[in-house]
């Protein structure tokens, strides 16, 4: 995980960097940065969860039992999984931008030759600052596909949020916890989660931020709708 964080850097930089952008480009990366960054941290806690595991027992198979009963979602790899699919929320807009630009650069370059700079092709791009920037104003599809990347990501961050609702939450209600394991000498253990204020507390922070690109995510939907759409 270190070596995502680390390996992140240059992304990050590529995406301020690059010669064509379009609106809130560099504010999802960022984004996209405290996740990851933000999941690297909340998992230290849950790393030693098998050790965390007690029960009244000295019976092994019992306490292994009870910790496949108890905890029966894994927890750490759903968040990693749910990142890679907000990964490619924002790649989504990143493949269609880069397709868009070159997709018109050929017709403009087709439409000159033919016909000189007159009645050239509707072109979505225009040039701040050096960079080109995709002009959502004059493209409707990029909208579309605009909105749909930021839905997307919506879509994952809630169901990230319904994750730890009701998958990790739950599990750290204070112990002890019955042993519901389908074997009859196990069926009185008594187990407990040791570190449970450690391990809320990175649930805590992971909604934070989710919470926090869900209302982003959402504004910038409904300013791209009013601004792109309505006002077309």
């Amino acid at each position: 995980m270190a070596a995502i964080v680390t390996g992140l850097i240059p992304i990050l930089r590529t995406a301020v960097d690059s010669t064509a952008t379009y609106k809130g480009r560099t504010m999802w990366f960022g984004l996209l940065c405290i996740r990851l960054v933000t999941v690297f941290l909340a998992q230290f806690p849950w790393k030693s969860l098998n050790e965390d595991f007690d029960c009244d027992t000295p019976n092994k198979f019992c306490v292994k039992a009870c910790f496949n009963t108890h905890f029966d979602n894994s927890i750490v790899m759903a968040w990693h999984f749910l990142f890679i699919l907000l990964v490619l929320s924002v790649l989504l807009m990143e493949l269609f931008s880069s397709h868009l630009r070159s997709a018109f650069q050929k017709k403009k370059e087709r439409e000159m030759a033919s016909q000189g700079e007159q009645g050239g092709v509707t072109d979505p791009t225009m040039t701040v600052g050096g960079r080109m920037m995709i002009d959502l104003h004059k493209s409707k599809s990029s909208v579309v596909v605009y909105l749909l990347s930021v839905m997307l990501r919506i879509a994952v961050e809630v169901l990230f949020v319904y994750v730890l609702v009701c998958w990790v939450l739950p599990k750290l209600d204070l112990g002890p916890y019955s042993c519901d394991a389908s074997f009859s000498n196990c069926s009185e253990v008594k187990c407990v989660v040791r570190g449970v204020a450690e391990k809320k507390m990175s649930v805590y922070a992971l909604l934070f931020i989710s919470a926090l690109v869900i209302i982003t995510s959402g504004m910038f939907c409904l300013y791209s709708i009013g601004h792109y759409l309505c006002d077309g």
